[in-house]
């Protein structure tokens, strides 16, 4: 295991960080910690980078007791939701910075610094200052000053987050080609479900200080272990007792015995998928996710009456 982290708390004051958290993160992974705000990730991550120390419990980093370590001397590359480059230094500078304080040889900082411009797609941008990249060329910079000294672990805390939309999605299918190139470990903090789902190997998901549960994105999406993870991990509507994802959820124009009366209240077309909001005779509201396809054949209207039943559902204990 790259990373290992064992039965670690933190407490600020009366406020639960962490409490008995353990986590394993396999040599060369992509693992997203992912959570509300509040959940303990991005403490867990900073106790990781030794930028907090924990109350107790112990982190390993390749397999080396790294708890009382200085961040410096545990071979990790941090990169913050906001970076703050030298404002001074070039591009090319402030990725050769971690190099240069190392003592480095020239020719290999020269070397270093132009592959890793290349890889971050800033290859020819290496003479303009920060404040003249747009900012998600800033952040691929932030990456490759992470990288420079080629770290055993790479973290990142919400690296998108400040970015806009479209930004974010470009650079989430940026990094998971950058790291399939590298693979070096990378453990990255988000909030976001989708981000989480699209690049992640596997998902730790937290809250309130605690692990709710650890796996793929699939099996964690397919087979949540309590209420939380399913609320939490994708849309979802509740039903009683019953969870139920919006794509399990069947419209028919005509009863068939198994199926609830339905008022279409909405209908959001979203490109390829169109989402209908009803609400159930019984008060019940839901919504159900169809394909563009399925929605104009069945020439959905605000107003109709409907017949909708849940295909698949899931009810977890208390």
């Amino acid at each position: 295991m790259a990373i290992e982290a064992r039965n670690v708390s933190k407490r600020f004051g009366d406020f639960v960080a962490l409490d008995d958290v353990s986590v394993e993160v396999e040599s060369g992974s992509l693992t997203a910690l992912l959570g509300p705000s509040g959940s303990g990730k991005s403490t867990l991550l900073r106790v990781i980078a030794g930028l907090e120390q924990p109350d107790t419990g112990a982190v390993f980093i390749s397999g080396k007791e790294a708890t009382v370590l200085a961040p410096q001397k545990r071979g990790v590359g941090f990169v913050f939701q906001h970076y703050a480059p030298f404002k001074h230094m070039t591009v090319w500078e402030n990725v050769a910075f971690g190099l240069k304080i190392r003592r480095r040889p020239k020719a290999e900082i020269r070397a270093r610094v132009d592959q890793l411009l290349d890889l971050v797609q800033l290859a020819g941008l290496g003479k303009r200052y920060p404040a003249q990249l747009s900012g998600g060329q800033r952040q691929r910079m932030a990456l490759a000053r992470a990288l420079a000294p080629e770290p055993e672990v790479l973290l990142l805390d919400e690296p998108f987050g400040a970015l806009d939309a479209r930004v974010r999605a470009e650079l989430r299918e940026w990094l998971r080609r950058l790291h399939d190139e590298v693979h070096v470990t990378t453990v990255f903090v988000t909030h976001d479900q989708e981000e989480a789902l699209e690049l992640a190997d596997r998902i730790v998901v937290m809250n309130r200080g605690r692990v709710e549960q650890i796996a793929p994105p699939r099996e964690l999406y397919d087979h949540p272990e309590n209420a939380f993870v399913m609320s939490f991990v994708g849309p979802v509507n509740r039903l009683g007792d019953a969870w139920v994802r919006p794509h399990d959820v069947e419209l028919r124009l005509e009863p068939n015995g198994s199926t609830q009366e339905a008022q279409i209240e909405r209908i959001v077309r979203l490109g390829f998928e169109t989402r209908v909001e009803l609400v159930r005779d019984d008060g019940e509201r839901l919504s159900a996710q169809l394909s563009r396809d399925e929605a104009d054949e069945l020439e959905l209207e605000p107003g109709q009456i409907v017949y909708v039943r849940a295909t698949r559902q899931r009810t977890f204990s208390a």
